[in-house]
């Protein structure tokens, strides 16, 4: 059997945009995970006591930034914004590459830098998904977004790999350069699959019958509107918050143990790349080879709930067993789950949606809906903290809302399945 058939079935018409989207989400997630064990050592100098404060400022600033995308949407044309908000990111890090140059790492420079990357790496993920279910149909979705979604995993691998590798001898500012050098080339495969997108519609095959040589119209307040007007939008804002709680579990007791290990900014960076490296690569298998049949055979709606099926079976075994390889265990479990399956099937769900809703109303859900998630959790947790609940309370909450994530996995996953079918 040939390694394409083992993989997934791609028609000849869709080659030339799957390697060209492939390409695309591993400079991208390489570039992510270069910057993301940067992000999480500067959590590090803060402590753990300070992330609820900094997730309320990342919340405020993601709510401003979220109006001003819809507001370059419906004002510039699609095909423009797309890779300008990767110019943008670039400029931002060669800025903190000065600022960090400057002087020693101070509170100032790591709390601006949480917030920026927190913010931005959200929208950039989101704005690329939202051209891959822009130009996939639902049924090309179903087969390639896996494979797509393997292709960043790869990227998550070689970007923590270089930062571990890296992280010591070129120090944190080498690192943004190298996330910048990396954002460069994600313009230059944006603008190819734009170009390849007009080139599938005018060879009239199968492709998304949107047009993005145009601007979007309505109002900067779009996508807030369209998410609490709609049962389906509803229930993927629901799907993502729930999964930000559970991943703000883990985020915190992993940031706790990480900082009681390790002393210096270095040696937690590359710790926490050792850890991208592994869940990754488990993520990268698990994305090429088993979840294009795992869909095949039990649909969009059991990839969508094979992820909180697995976490409440996690916590309880955490509760179990507190053990910081149990933690690791539970965490890696979650991540390779989340990244493998429940992301390309949660990103093939706004393949039946208009194209206002594939760019504004999704972006909305991927930032804000997603923050005010961390931010809910994170204070949930300070607030337990306060009133004495210890660990066993935590990983309790942690079941509830895994089991409450299951059954709105399950409603979303019906839905999908009523739209494709119209």
């Amino acid at each position: 059997m040939k390694l394409s058939a083992l993989i997934a079935k791609i028609e000849p018409h869709e080659r030339r945009a799957f390697v060209l989207a492939f390409a695309c989400n591993f400079m991208l997630l390489g570039s992510y995970y270069i910057l993301r064990p940067v992000r999480d050592a500067m959590s590090t100098v803060l402590g753990v006591q300070e992330l609820p404060n900094v997730y309320l400022g990342t919340l405020f600033l993601t709510l401003l930034a979220s109006p001003v995308f819809a507001w370059l949407m419906d004002t510039f044309k699609v095909s423009r914004v797309l890779p300008g908000v990767f110019a943008f990111l670039i400029v931002d890090l060669l800025g903190f590459y000065v600022w960090l140059s400057a002087g020693p790492m101070g509170y100032g420079l790591a709390v601006a830098f949480y917030w920026w990357f927190s913010v931005v790496n959200l929208f950039m993920i989101s704005v690329f998904f939202s051209l891959m279910v822009d130009t996939f149909t639902s049924t090309q979705a179903t087969r390639l977004m896996p494979m797509i979604a393997a292709g960043g995993s790869l990227g998550a691998i070689a970007g923590p790999g270089l930062a571990s590798v890296f992280a010591t001898r070129v120090g944190v500012g080498g690192l943004l350069l190298m996330a910048a050098a990396g954002l460069g080339l994600v313009i230059v495969l944006v603008l190819a699959l734009i170009r390849e997108k007009r080139r599938l519609q005018a060879a009239h095959v199968e492709t998304q019958a949107s047009t993005i040589d145009h601007q979007l119209n309505g109002t900067l307040f779009d996508g807030f509107r369209a998410t609490f007007t709609s049962r389906y939008h509803v229930s993927q804002a629901l799907f993502i918050m729930l999964m930000t709680w559970i991943a703000t579990i883990g985020y915190f007791l992993q940031t706790e143990m990480i900082a009681r290990v390790f002393t210096g900014l270095s040696e937690r960076t590359q710790a926490l790349a050792n850890i991208d490296v592994v869940v990754n690569l488990c993520s990268a298998i698990v994305a090429m080879f088993g979840v294009s049949r795992f869909i095949a055979r039990f649909g969009v709606t059991g990839g969508l709930i094979i992820n909180p099926f697995l976490m409440v079976i996690s916590f309880a075994l955490m509760a179990l067993s507190p053990t910081l390889l149990m933690l690791q265990a539970m965490q890696a479990l979650r991540r390779v789950s989340q990244y493998a399956i429940a992301r390309p099937c949660r990103e093939i769900c706004f393949t039946v949606v208009d194209q206002e809703s594939r760019y504004k109303t999704k972006n909305f859900i991927d930032t804000v809906v997603y923050r005010f998630g961390d931010l809910a959790s994170a204070w949930m947790q300070k607030g337990m903290g306060l009133l004495g609940f210890g660990m066993t309370a935590t990983l309790g909450l942690g079941i509830i809302a895994s089991g409450l994530w299951a059954l709105n996995a399950r409603s979303l996953g019906r839905q999908y399945e009523q739209r494709r079918a119209k």
